[in-house]
């Protein structure tokens, strides 16, 4: 099968990619040329609006679920009651970039529409779907969207939540055309596989010139706040053997963390993000100090490992200083596996086709770790140039953009109309 062939005649072709998702994309547009699609904003209402019309004039069953995920949906002339799901998210990080969420999206819409062009409904049904909020840049949560249709989340998880202007996310639902009175589960029992496309936002793709990744895992996360409590006194009075200094103490702690996590695996990635300084005076020996802790990898028992080590050496330390130190651990994000025989299908396709492939974990969270937990489901990523992401900055070439598209068709082919 060759669907890379087309003719001028049709509504839609693989070479469009670029000019919708630059269309879905100007929804929040902000001054500085990024996009701003906050949930159940205004601009984010617009443009799950405007797909779902595109969605109904293109021959799908277009509708909302009870929390504003979109889909539309081309039912299977066999087996109607299982769901292939495709797509990712509609909402931004504040000035994100135009392809994050939305090229899955299109890619999803676009693949969809071009085989229900040539080869009329699937036989496993197929549906696109544009979730409401995967980034948490709103409301301080994330996964709304892929939480609700999986179970993870009920109306109940969110009745409490607030915006940073007091807005709580019940009354945004409400404005937006989504009234919690009237909520009703999400939460889906068809779905037989999620396929997510969506730029890589990291530099293995475009360093190694690979036009698509088949994501074997996505990463556990663990984050930690530290603090640690020493004594504030006067710079120049204070002899070195005297002190307990905060600040040295802590940069004793984050060396230690860089350099145990270079030695234990090249996967590992630790990050020190923030650091906050008591009393963050020139000329005072810093009294207190807390910093944020990221630690990520993909798998779990070593990510168990390298955690305990570092509250062991921490802990010792401190006591050893008699400088007290907190410890509080608040995320921990198991690592998901992609489902191995999708990710086998995606290279298969890919290689079939002559477009470059190679295997990648993600280091970053995506929906599809959220249903791989549910269901069958694959990672697949562009890339994104200079791996910039969650930025105005953020490109995809066109090239890219296409063979992503090339792929799942094919892929879609393969799932849903054989």
């Amino acid at each position: 099968m060759d669907l890379i062939t087309e003719t001028k005649t049709d509504p839609f072709q693989i070479r469009d990619v670029e000019t919708l998702v630059n269309w879905l994309a100007s929804f929040g547009q902000s001054d500085i040329g990024g996009a701003n699609r906050l949930l159940y904003s205004e601009a984010w209402l617009e443009a799950q609006l405007a797909l779902k019309n595109m969605m109904k004039a293109n021959g799908f069953t277009a509708y909302f679920d009870s929390v504003g995920n979109l889909f539309g949906r081309l039912e299977g002339t066999k087996q109607k009651d299982k769901t292939i799901l495709t797509g990712s998210h509609i909402d931004t990080v504040i000035d994100g970039g135009k392809y994050d969420g939305v090229f899955g999206i299109i890619a999803s819409f676009l693949a969809t529409k071009i085989l229900y062009q040539k080869y009329g409904r699937p036989h496993k049904t197929i549906e696109i779907v544009s979730l409401c909020e995967e980034e948490g840049s709103r409301f301080p949560l994330t996964f709304w969207g892929s939480g609700n249709i999986t179970g993870k989340y009920t109306l109940k998880d969110a009745l409490s939540i607030k915006d940073t202007e007091g807005i709580s996310l019940a009354t945004a639902m409400k404005k937006a055309g989504f009234d919690p009175a009237t909520y009703r589960s999400p939460q889906r029992k068809d779905i037989d596989a999620f396929i997510e496309m969506h730029i890589e936002q990291g530099l293995v793709l475009d360093y190694s010139n690979t036009s698509i990744g088949a994501v074997d895992y996505i990463v556990g996360q663990r984050r930690f706040s530290i603090c640690i409590k020493g004594e504030s006194n006067h710079a120049g009075t204070t002899p070195m053997p005297y002190r307990k200094d905060a600040i040295s103490l802590a940069s004793q702690y984050i060396y230690y963390l860089t350099e145990k996590a270079k030695r234990l695996d090249k996967d590992l990635v630790v990050t020190v993000g923030k650091i906050n300084a008591k009393p963050n005076v020139p000329n005072v020996i810093a009294g207190e100090v807390e910093f944020s802790l990221d630690v990520r990898h993909y798998n779990d028992p070593l990510l168990d490992q390298y955690c305990d080590d570092l509250i062991q050496y921490f802990t010792s330390i401190s006591e050893e200083l008699d400088m007290p130190i907190d410890i509080h651990p608040w995320m921990n994000v198991k690592p998901v596996a992609m489902d191995p025989k999708l990710t086998l299908l995606s290279k298969k396709v890919a290689i079939q086709h002559n477009i470059s492939v190679r295997s990648l974990v993600s280091g970053a969270g995506h929906d599809a770790q959220v249903f791989g937990e549910f269901c069958p489901t694959a990672l697949l990523f562009v890339p994104s140039q200079k791996g910039i992401s969650h930025s105005p900055m953020e490109f995809t070439k066109k090239e890219d953009l296409e063979n992503g598209v090339h792929v799942l068709i094919n892929y879609l082919y393969e799932l849903a109309y054989t």
